[in-house]
């Protein structure tokens, strides 16, 4: 009976201790930086998922001039963080994570927009309001709390490198871009052989970077701060989409071709106090107008270049 005692408790030691080992390698993973950063910007994800923005760029729905444009916010975005990067490349809470040549995008963000806009293309754009807020960011937290910009590095990078040729095969499809790679240098990783690998390498890293618990949320704060400003743009496109519709209700312009019953264009809208063909509109031109503005140009200019990184997160 004793020896049956003595068994049982050694038994139950072994289990604490094995039970104990365990609980602490979660705790451990749990307290990795990824892992914080994957299971605290889930929601984030979630309302990404669920903009029709999303489902629209999957789908080849994107207009060249709008591409050309998120081009031009990607380039002010990425010019930003690596200028910040740049400063920062000593920094404990950053040097292990500088990798210029395997990662920096402006160079080739520089290359789409001389494709798009030709070699003058500096003096032809300028970053939307929404998007300098995003910028400004950048520049603070670069300045001010450097620990922070591994959530944007994190954010932006392991996104392009996971999501990016899906995304270059989407544009090069729809938009008719060379297969030869102009246009879309952006998504090129030349000095990256292999993605995944490049990826745990950079996630390892990150979880060995001397970070305190605190700090740590902090940075996947700082993350959904990232996402928070993603949505602000999407907020801008749906007052642009608000001003079309008030467009269309209040002064529809007649865009029909003329060839058959205006009733029976996809655009047609008649105004309720009014005959059926007196007032009618087309809103198709005026929505074309209005989209000619440079200003809501960039809106939803911005707009796409956040989705596509918005939608790189998705293969990681």
């Amino acid at each position: 009976m004793s020896a049956e005692l003595e068994t049982s408790e050694a038994v139950d030691e072994s289990e604490k201790r094995s039970s104990g080992a365990s609980d602490k390698e979660n705790h451990t993973r749990m307290a990795d930086l990824s892992e914080l950063l994957k299971e605290g910007t889930k929601e984030a994800h979630d309302r990404a998922e669920n903009t029709q923005f999303v489902k629209d760029f999957l789908k080849g729905n994107i207009r060249k001039e709008l591409f050309k444009l998120a081009t031009t916010a990607l380039y002010f975005t990425y010019s930003a963080l690596e200028e910040e990067m740049e400063r920062n490349k000593d920094h404990p809470a950053f040097a292990p994570l500088y990798f210029p040549t395997e990662l920096h995008r402006k160079e080739a963000l520089t290359k789409d927009m001389e494709y798009f806009f030709g070699e003058d293309w500096e003096e032809k754009v300028q970053c939307s309001k929404a998007a300098q807020k995003y910028v400004e960011r950048i520049h603070y937290v670069g300045q001010n709390e450097p620990e922070l910009l591994v959530a944007h590095a994190y954010t932006r990078y392991m996104g392009d490198l996971s999501g990016g040729q899906v995304l270059k095969k989407v544009a090069q499809r729809a938009l008719k871009l060379p297969s030869t790679g102009e246009g879309t240098q952006f998504y090129l990783f030349e000095n990256v052989d292999n993605a995944q690998q490049f990826k745990q390498l950079y996630r390892a890293r990150m979880n060995a970077l001397d970070l305190n618990l605190k700090t740590k949320e902090r940075i996947v704060e700082e993350a959904n701060k990232a996402f928070e400003y993603n949505m602000q743009i999407f907020n801008e496109l749906d007052q642009a989409g608000s001003l079309l519709a008030r467009e269309i209700l209040e002064d529809g312009v007649l865009a029909h071709d003329g060839k058959g019953d205006v009733r029976k264009c996809p655009y047609y809208a008649a105004k309720p106090d009014r005959g059926a063909l007196e007032g009618s509109s087309c809103p198709f031109r005026t929505a074309l107008a209005v989209l000619s503005q440079p200003s809501l140009q960039f809106i939803l200019a911005a707009g796409v270049a956040l989705v596509a990184s918005l939608l790189a997160w998705y293969y990681m």
